[in-house]
């Protein structure tokens, strides 16, 4: 486990916002038990396994075999990686007792949505299935931003209730605790 990444949905500590009000924090992120190190050990060991399995079929004079073995190493080093890139997403949820603001940082790209906090709403919607997840979705005059699609069921429910407590419904602002 890395320190300093938040595994999951964490709530920060009441701090000072703009003007003095508190302000409540989520910081999510997926669980990401791969690191780089560990990545190139797992794909350089699968390579030397294919290579050599490969190796032992062209020393017999199957030598096609080694390309489709060297496109399978590419592919899986593709996956990888873009499973990593996946891992480095984070959400920030940050209430405040104005608006609630969800910045998303994902790769080059980062998104930003504000909504009014009095006049915001918070649905835990369920699966149209059983085998797909839930989906959290915070919602203001029309504007909709679903959060936290990459938590299991399990945190993705505390946190539609963490923060139905603290967005409460339209035309209420409960106190910041």
């Amino acid at each position: 486990m890395n320190p300093g990444i938040a595994l999951g949905p964490q709530l920060s500590p009441p701090s000072p916002g703009i003007a003095g009000d508190e302000v409540r924090r989520f910081v999510l992120s997926p669980r990401c038990s791969l690191t780089p190190r560990t990545a190139r050990i797992f794909i350089a060991s699968i390579a030397a396994s294919t290579f050599g399995v490969a190796a032992l079929f062209a020393v017999q004079g199957y030598w096609p075999v080694l390309p489709f073995a060297g496109l399978e190493i590419g592919l899986l080093t593709w996956a990888v990686r873009a499973s990593m890139r996946k891992g480095q997403e984070r959400e920030t949820i940050t209430i405040s007792e104005e608006s609630v603001v969800i910045q998303r940082h994902g790769g080059q790209s980062e998104q930003h949505s504000v909504f009014p906090r009095h006049w915001s709403k918070v649905k835990l919607h369920a699966p149209p299935t059983a085998l797909h997840p839930s989906r959290l979705i915070l919602e203001s005059h029309g504007r909709v931003c679903e959060v936290g699609r990459f938590l299991t069921e399990d945190e993705r429910r505390s946190l539609a209730v963490r923060l139905k407590q603290l967005v409460g419904n339209v035309n209420e602002s409960p106190a910041l605790r």
